[in-house]
C-alpha cells in the first residue's frame, strides 16, 4: 500500500473514533419519572421553579448547597439539591435545565444548572418601520 492510503485510513479511523465518543455526550431532555426509573444515571431535565415552596440557601453555613423544588414538563414536582452556589437572579428564570441524577431518597441531585432568562424585549415594545439615525 502507498503511504497516502495508509495515512488516509488512519485519518478516517480517528474521525470515526471521535464521532463515536461524542455520541455519548448528546442527550435529550427527560422527566423526573425517567430519572427515577434509571436511578444514578445522569439526565437533563427541563423544568420550572416551583415558587409555592421555599428555597434553601445559606452561604455562611454551606455555600455549596442550594435546594429548591422544580416541576418538569409532565407536572411532577421534586426537590432538587444543587452542589454549588445559588445562581444570580435564579428566581427570574423562565425555565431551568438540570443536569444530574435521581437518588434513592427521591431527591434529584444536580451538578449543573442552565437558566433560560426572560427576554428583555417585549412584543408590545417593538417599534416597526421607524428608522433611528
Amino acid at each position: 500500500m502507498k503511504k497516502t492510503n495508509i495515512i488516509l485510513l488512519v485519518l478516517v479511523a480517528v474521525c470515526i473514533a471521535v464521532i463515536v465518543t461524542m455520541v455519548g455526550d448528546f442527550s435529550t431532555y427527560e422527566t423526573f419519572a425517567t430519572a427515577k426509573a434509571s436511578e444514578g444515571k445522569d439526565f437533563r431535565v427541563i423544568s420550572v421553579l416551583d415558587t409555592s415552596r421555599a428555597m434553601e440557601y445559606n452561604a455562611l453555613k454551606d455555600a455549596n448547597r442550594f435546594t429548591f423544588y422544580a416541576k418538569d414538563k409532565a407536572g411532577e414536582v421534586h426537590k432538587v439539591i444543587f452542589s454549588g452556589t445559588k445562581p444570580t437572579d435564579f428566581e427570574k428564570a423562565e425555565s431551568v435545565v438540570l443536569l444530574g441524577n435521581m437518588k434513592a431518597d427521591g431527591d434529584f441531585h444536580c451538578r449543573e444548572i442552565q437558566m433560560k432568562c426572560p427576554s428583555k424585549y417585549k412584543k408590545d415594545q417593538v417599534v416597526v418601520g421607524k428608522n433611528v439615525m
